[in-house]
């Protein structure tokens, strides 16, 4: 019996709702496939409507075009089966389903048994769960094929062993945060370790609003090694061989660093989000100090330099150091930099609130106008021209509300909404190294907003490294106060952090789409209430 099979991973980006343009996408993958001589393709998660529909799978007009998309792409298969994800339903529900393509219809349908409810998803809104494994025969090959969280818990797995299976597929849409791969490795490697099969993980590529799927697709052998690893954040069809029960060699390229990961996502979630949007470019306020110099090398680097505008707006308190750095970091990316003094500005809103000011002691009002008048003129630059205004706060802003409403937190897309201030300084060093685009000193100087005279963010914040792990601590791992000041924080800065995260929800309620590195980010998987009471205990 021949027990020796091709199988071709398609990391495919698909755009949410383009039922044609993500049918020609595995159309061009079948073609690569086929020329590859592979006998089997793997394409993600819901590959034909791309993931997450969100609310379009509560229309039933969406169900319906997605079957009609996937009947016409199965009468262009020939011999070589292919798996395609699609929502899929019947008299019972609605569900996460894969179909298996061959022969000019649909041989096969798989649906998915493990509903994810955390982080992210929430597909126990949309979907009904399944309970029948899926396997199917191939070249004398039993395959069982799960999608995505039904690798994550053993049950799925041991319904396909009981169904004969001795291949695992398992097809995904795994959005990443720092550091997930590994995590996918263990999960594969508790499944491989219960079952005594091979895994072969084929994962989604591309950016979907706040989401990034980085596609790092794998193969394991039956003893937990790994076989193949594929690039991560990329676009790509690799056919690999199963032979007797393992995979034969094939590339395995080395994870990214933190700093690398972090950076390309980014370039990634800003490349898709203006390219699936039709914005023509954007723009970003260069301020001189590093988290838009961050934002700008990024912009850049996903849409090039002619998509992309640097505006420098000085006040009176901008430092000439600032001019300078802002100035020769946008000579040395080559975008269009213009320069818009903001004093005009003030001293108009400083007249017309005189009367209403009177008898009033200067204040963060004051400096927030600055702000809001920056942001006023970036919205009307982008109103003007269509590209979209690119914001640059970091997650540490976000947390801690250290961001103007209306002013700096103005825009359409919030670049370096999930990445820590601490980390912000480790991905701008680690892009230097590749080439020097920012300034040094924009690296080495003390952050300020620059609001008033020789003001730092010190002034009013503790020290990053300091407040970024009291935030992760208490947001990401859900730590207590209690527990966090017994790791050695002082409380007095633990409960000052704690009040303003909690303060500042109403805030990040209208800030910008941005995107998720974190394993919880703020936006889908952070949801605070705005008014509450509750009290940490300490």
């Amino acid at each position: 019996m021949n027990t020796s099979l091709a199988i071709a991973v398609a990391q495919i980006n698909p755009v949410v709702g383009d039922l044609a343009g993500n049918s020609r996408l595995i159309l061009d993958a079948m073609a690569e496939a086929q020329a590859g001589g592979a006998r089997l393709l793997l394409t993600p998660e819901l590959s034909l409507c791309g993931y997450p529909p969100e609310d379009l799978l509560l229309r039933p007009d969406f169900f319906e075009a997605c079957q009609s998309a996937v009947e016409a792409l199965a009468r262009q298969t020939g011999d070589m089966a292919v798996i395609v994800g699609l929502p899929d339903f019947d008299e019972y529900g609605r569900y996460n389903a894969a179909a298996v393509l061959r022969h000019g219809r649909v041989v096969a349908h798989c649906r998915k048994q493990r509903l994810p409810n955390y982080e992210v998803f929430d597909e126990k809104r949309y979907f009904d769960a399944a309970t029948e494994p899926c396997v199917f025969e191939l070249d004398g090959v039993r395959c069982g094929l799960l999608i995505c969280a039904d690798l994550w818990g053993p049950a799925p797995a041991e319904g396909l062993v009981r169904a004969g299976a001795e291949l695992i597929l398992a097809i995904n849409a795994s959005p990443c945060h720092l550091g997930k791969q590994q995590e996918r490795y263990a999960v594969a490697r508790a499944r491989v370790a219960e079952t005594g099969l091979p895994v072969l993980y084929a994962n989604m590529v591309g950016g979907q609003d706040e989401l990034v799927f980085d596609g790092a697709s794998f193969a394991m052998q039956s003893d937990s090694t790994l076989a193949w690893q594929a690039a991560s954040f990329e676009s790509n069809v690799t056919v690999l061989n199963f032979d007797a029960g393992r995979w034969a060699a094939a590339p395995i390229t080395p994870l990214r660093s933190v700093e690398d990961e972090a950076y390309t996502a980014m370039v990634v979630g800003v490349r898709d989000y203006l390219g699936k949007n039709g914005f023509p470019g954007a723009i970003i306020g260069l301020s001189g100090g590093i988290d838009s110099a961050l934002t700008l090398a990024v912009a850049v680097d996903a849409l090039g330099a002619d998509r992309v505008r640097a505006v420098m707006m000085p006040s009176p308190y901008t430092a000439q150091m600032s001019l300078d750095d802002a100035a020769d970091m946008a000579r040395r990316l080559g975008v269009r930099y213009d320069i818009l003094p903001i004093e005009p500005a003030m001293k108009t809103f400083q007249g017309m609130l005189a009367e209403q000011f009177e008898g009033l002691a200067e204040d963060t009002t004051e400096e927030n106008l600055q702000s809001r008048i920056r942001g006023m003129l970036l919205m009307a630059l982008s109103n003007k021209t269509g590209s979209i205004v690119l914001t640059t706060g970091n997650k540490s802003e976000m947390a801690t509300g250290y961001a103007t409403l209306y002013g700096d937190m103005a825009g359409g897309f919030a670049v370096l909404k999930d990445l820590y201030k601490t980390l912000v300084y480790r991905v701008s060093r680690w892009r230097n190294e590749r080439s020097e685009v920012m300034p040094v000193n924009i690296i080495e100087r003390p952050p300020s907003a620059e609001l008033k005279p020789d003001q730092v963010d010190q002034d009013t914040l503790p020290p990053y490294e300091i407040l970024d792990a009291i935030i992760e601590a208490y947001m990401e791992r859900d730590e207590s106060p209690r527990e966090i000041v017994a790791q050695g924080y002082d409380e007095a800065i633990v409960r000052r952090t704690v009040t303003m995260l909690k303060r500042n929800e109403y805030k990040r309620r209208q800030a910008p789409v941005g995107i998720r590195l974190t394993r919880r980010g703020f936006g889908r998987d952070w949801r605070y209430p705005i008014t509450a009471r509750y009290q940490d205990p300490y």
